[in-house]
């Protein structure tokens, strides 16, 4: 294959981070992100060059282009960080000669995945079971490990049944169906009546909308009965600080991510000293960094033969070309969560 020496991407037009803080629903991207031509970039040892084929958009992805994010922005690099594609060229070295010709989901390395050509540390790469379709492979690594990640500490944590903020979530949906399956019990809390019946048909025991006058008793009156240990909660603010104050002793508060710009205080700080609770954070990159290789291989063909089988299925709301991410994203990004935007090369076809 004779590669372009060009091509479009989605560049940060800002370096390192910024004092402003994000929004999930921007109302412009022009401040963050420009559509460019540049160079196709040339892999090291050890990396691979990948055609992009889709690219997950993320919650981290939109904190990140404003800056808010764990890492750094490189400025005039493509932002996004997950993708899925097809390994066209190696810089060499045994795992990335591995995986040549292949068909893998991928986290990008500095090259963004919002660009027609990505770099990728082979290390990082998942060659996909030809079964997997390519919009599960564009969401293969950042949401499906982390709700192994997270399931595994409502495992430990000696309760069947744990509580998910933000439950419409393409995250918490992966969630619901692997409770159900394991004979766990997901109480899911939304903002909206019309989330319910599809959560409790991917396998949520109970589904709450936040927004309801009586959520407080009733969210009382369920942890009474299920006794739930671990709240994931990817809100925060003060709906999430009065769900901890209700739940019971050893309550676990794993906080990862910020979707509401509300105060998130603690409403009874005698319940740290008195019932033993915690509030901690969850960031995948730490899990990635501290599980053992062959740990998370079993997770990752896990994942996959999920996947594969039907078990989990990635809904998807949009496929967007990159061409037209400055006019379409704002608005699908203030929709209503029906699934996960793809971003696409502007040659995409279905």
């Amino acid at each position: 294959m004779t590669l372009p020496s060009r091509m479009k991407a989605l560049v940060l037009t800002e370096g390192g981070y910024s004092a402003e803080l994000a929004s999930y629903t921007p109302e412009s991207l022009a401040p963050f992100l420009a559509y460019e031509e540049m160079d196709v970039p040339r892999p090291a040892k050890g990396q691979v060059l990948i055609r992009m084929r889709c690219s997950s958009v993320n919650p981290s992805d939109v904190i990140f282009f404003q800056g808010n994010y764990g890492q750094p922005r490189i400025k005039g690099q493509p932002a996004g960080f997950e993708a899925v594609g097809d390994v066209v060229a190696t810089g060499g070295g045994l795992m990335a000669s591995m995986l040549s010709g292949k068909r893998v989901a991928f986290v990008a390395h500095n090259s963004g995945s919002w660009a027609e050509y990505v770099i990728a540390d082979a290390a990082t790469c998942i060659a996909l079971r030809k079964d997997v379709r390519d919009e599960d492979g564009a969401a293969m690594i950042v949401n499906p490990l982390t709700a192994h990640a997270m399931f595994d500490l409502v495992k430990r944590s000696g309760s069947k049944a744990f509580v998910m903020t933000a439950a419409s979530s393409q995250l918490c949906k992966l969630m619901a169906s692997l409770a159900r399956d394991e004979g766990y019990t997901a109480i899911s809390v939304v903002r909206r009546d019309s989330q319910i019946e599809h959560l409790k048909e991917l396998g949520a025991a109970h589904v709450l909308n936040c927004e309801k006058k009586d959520f407080a008793d009733t969210f009382a009156a369920v942890c009474k009965s299920e006794k739930p240990v671990m709240l994931l909660d990817a809100v925060t603010g003060p709906v999430s600080s009065t769900m901890f104050s209700l739940m019971g002793p050893r309550a676990r508060w794993v906080i990862y991510g910020r979707l509401t710009d509300e105060p998130t205080t603690l409403q009874d700080p005698g319940q740290f000293i008195f019932m033993t609770k915690q509030v901690e954070g969850f960031w995948l990159v730490n899990w990635m960094q501290n599980t053992p290789l062959l740990a998370k291989l079993r997770v990752v063909r896990t994942v996959q033969k999920r996947f594969a089988t039907g078990a989990w299925q990635t809904e998807v709301a949009a496929r967007v070309p990159l061409k037209d991410v400055h006019k379409q994203l704002p608005g699908l990004l203030k929709g209503e969560n029906k699934g996960k935007i793809l971003l696409v090369p502007d040659d995409y076809r279905p």
